[in-house]
């Protein structure tokens, strides 16, 4: 027994340090949950990224920069976005003759981003990650299509409902529609989580997805703007599945048909970041399927989404349509 006895006290005293790590890594994994059990997903969050959706052609296959190249590219970020924050000055001149005006006052005030997608510690070159390429994999034909379904013979110009629905304001312009692209400004969304339902409402545009949870997807509905979402969990992963949506909807960033499903999944790794995953599927359009993978940031307590007007201040649209009438009424007269 004496020869035993420090083995025992030594194999004791390993199982209470093996026992004291488990409850520490329990401790740094568990994560907030709603009194229904579900990972607790609520709040307001933030889907933008300086990472392209389609990666440069020059870089391949290369799916992350190194760490150094990352480092680099965050750091030149962050100084260029210091010097856009930095105030206007009062003495600037007027814009050089023929350059064009955005829609915005100072355009990189909306559309800068200063934040790279940074997966399990790499920097991604592109939030497309599949194809390998990182590009959509379009069908030659697609154009066509897209040129028939949306001008339908008309010019592109002719009237207001050959514009696109961000113009018009007629509906979600990458806010939480799936996929949440996060092209332009304002990419805020928030959770709200029920027993049976999710509901994400977006700050662009203003418009709610309320999907339900273990619901069968209609195979024949109506399409919707949005499409038609329903839900479920998959251990701590949410999985929202998309279809019918209305083709018109197609523009330049996102192009779909009528054919189009989206497959989404939100996995909350830890109490500020969930890994987004969405898969596109949408044979009129691509040779195969699309995937990209992002995460979606917490906003700091205290950061509010507000009400996002769009046509009150929708003067874009009629100042569109007038320049081609008075284009057409100067080639008339000549």
């Amino acid at each position: 027994m004496p020869l035993f006895a420090p083995l025992l006290r030594c194999c004791f005293s390993l199982l209470l340090v093996v026992q004291f790590t488990a409850s520490i890594n329990a401790a740094e994994t568990d994560l907030s949950r709603t009194e229904f059990g579900q990972p607790d997903m609520q709040g307001i969050w933030y889907y933008g990224s300086a990472t392209p959706m389609e990666r440069p052609v020059e870089l391949g296959n290369q799916q992350s920069y190194s760490q150094q190249e990352g480092k680099r590219l965050m750091a030149q970020l962050q100084a260029a976005s210091e010097i856009n924050s930095a105030p206007v000055s009062k003495d600037r001149g007027a814009p050089a003759a023929g350059l064009a005006i955005a829609q915005e006052a100072d355009h990189n005030f909306a559309s800068f981003r200063s934040i790279l997608t940074e997966i399990e510690g790499l920097y991604r070159t592109s939030q497309i990650i599949d194809p390998a390429n990182g590009r959509y994999p379009y069908r030659k034909e697609y154009q066509d299509y897209v040129q028939q379904l949306v001008l339908s013979g008309h010019g592109l110009f002719d009237g207001p409902e050959i514009r696109s629905v961000s113009e018009r304001c007629a509906g979600p312009t990458a806010g939480p529609m799936p996929p949440m692209t996060g092209w332009f400004y304002n990419a805020n969304m928030q959770i709200v989580q029920t027993q049976d339902h999710v509901m994400i409402m977006g700050e662009l545009t203003h418009d709610a997805r309320i999907i339900a949870l273990d619901s069968p997807l209609a195979e024949l509905a109506s399409a919707q703007w949005m499409g038609r979402s329903v839900a479920q969990w998959e251990g701590d992963t949410l999985i929202v599945e998309t279809a019918h949506f209305r083709p018109e909807h197609s523009w330049w960033y996102l192009r779909m048909s009528d054919e189009l499903t989206v497959t989404e999944r939100f996995e909350l790794i830890n109490e500020n970041e969930i890994l987004y995953r969405f898969t596109l599927n949408d044979p009129a359009i691509y040779t195969e399927p699309v995937t990209v993978e992002k995460k979606l940031i917490r906003r700091a307590p205290g950061e509010h989404i507000y009400e996002y007007a769009c046509h009150e201040g929708n003067y874009s649209l009629p100042s569109i349509l007038a320049g081609a009438r008075r284009q057409e009424a100067d080639a008339a007269a000549r």
